[in-house]
């Protein structure tokens, strides 16, 4: 594994981007799934609590599954908001959602085993390489909103261990509909019917880290809820760190069949990979909080969806006027899905475009937008897709960078 191990495209174009901006480069950073807390900060009452807690000293180990207090605030906020009802013995704490569908996958896929997700989809190849399993990836289209359906899917789920959704997806900033996603859990219901006494369930991870960012008429959907007899076989993961714009506050959950959650949390126990106790403090007193939670909620998305209309609106302004551009509504989460189709053009200093990798790094040079292309998601390198991800940017940085982008694609032949 270790030879072949590689590590995120996606990491590694932003921390190229950004030491440009540190040589003092005007660049508008469309790139890592983050946000700049001078744009977007996390809540005010939220960083008055982390504040409080250090200073009443949380400052040791917290304990292996999470604080007690944290569990039951998240379960009872799960119950509120979404309808699911969990003991706070089924929620597991980590430093985030990363360690928790790592973990996820150490839990229940053996070396071999099949693991079946869509693409363009975030990091399951590589959880797939580090845990020895055998990827099957699904290659979903466009007139789907990049969303797989049951249709694509049910030729891979017999004798698979695993299938990987998120809703709403990273990387394209779009969701599943109802009967999309219940065409699916019927797919996972039916396939646990047919095994055989001692054979491995197929069960499914639901990503839903992204969950509250949703726009316009746009609603989230969840297993459970469409389907309770997945009950036993759907692992949740949740957390703080996109809804609250708290990356670097580094507090996820995940919930879950107990017998899946218990090895879990003995693998994480191993790897370390907790959540900082005072920020576990801070957060079970914060997500009681319903005004500060609904007021923050509500001005953050307002200023996530003027960006990412902006984005749209500027594309979809090219399109009209003939340019081989498009992009896809923005849904949820913080990414637009845009269409750059102009592969097998010339730049300006007379290099072919063969790749979306060739083209990233002309966009970067030559219009001073950073993008990632779906190539980095698992999809094929000739796909003319790429994620635009708004946290890192300001609206301004968005509205003076699609001159450029118009500009640049006017320079190629």
């Amino acid at each position: 594994m270790a030879g072949s191990l590689i590590g995120s495209e996606i990491i590694k174009i932003g921390n190229e981007v950004n030491d440009m901006i540190r040589r003092g480069e005007q660049i508008c950073n469309l790139t890592i799934g983050d946000f700049d807390p001078a744009i977007f900060p996390i809540p005010a009452a939220l960083e008055t609590e982390i504040t409080n807690a250090y200073q009443a000293g949380h400052t040791n180990y917290p304990p292996a599954n999470g604080m007690a207090a944290l569990r039951e605030a998240a379960t009872a906020f799960t119950k509120e908001r979404l309808g699911l009802e969990y003991s706070p013995n089924d929620v597991l704490v980590a430093g985030g959602s990363r360690p928790l569908i790592y973990a996820t996958y150490l839990a229940l896929v053996d070396p071999g085993d099949r693991v079946v997700f869509p693409v363009p989809s975030w990091n399951n190849n590589h959880y797939c390489h580090l845990s020895g399993a055998e990827p099957v990836m699904v290659e979903t289209r466009p007139e789907n909103n990049f969303m797989p359906t049951a249709e694509e899917l049910a030729p891979h789920l017999a004798g698979a261990t695993l299938l990987a959704l998120c809703s709403p997806l990273n990387p394209t900033g779009t969701v599943f509909t109802r009967d999309n996603l219940l065409a699916i859990c019927d797919l996972v219901l039916a396939e646990n019917q047919r095994r055989q006494p001692g054979e491995k369930p197929l069960y499914l991870l639901y990503d839903q880290i992204y969950w509250m960012l949703t726009f316009g008429q746009t609603e989230h959907f969840d297993p459970v809820n469409l389907r309770p007899e997945l009950r036993d076989y759907v692992v949740y993961i949740d957390g703080i760190s996109k809804c609250l714009a708290a990356t670097g506050v580094r507090v996820g959950y995940a919930f879950g069949p107990a017998v899946v959650i218990d090895k879990m949390k003995a693998i994480l126990g191993h790897v370390g990979a907790w959540a900082p106790k005072a920020e576990q403090v801070a957060t079970a007193k914060f997500l009681p909080n319903a005004p500060a939670v609904d007021g923050f909620i509500g001005e953050f998305k307002e200023k996530i969806q003027r960006s990412l209309d902006t984005l749209h609106a500027g594309l979809q302004e090219l399109k009209a006027a003939g340019y081989p551009v498009d992009s896809i509504v923005p849904m949820g989460a913080i990414y637009l899905t845009a269409r750059l189709d102009v592969l097998g053009k010339t730049t300006p200093a007379g290099q072919l475009l063969s790749t979306t990798k060739e083209l990233t790094s002309y966009l970067i040079s030559d219009a001073g937008l950073a993008l990632v292309p779906f190539s980095a998601f698992g999809t094929a390198g000739m796909a003319p897709w790429f994620r635009m991800s708004v946290g890192g940017a300001s609206l301004e940085s968005i509205e003076a960078a699609l001159p450029r982008l118009r500009a640049a694609l006017d320079a190629l032949r």
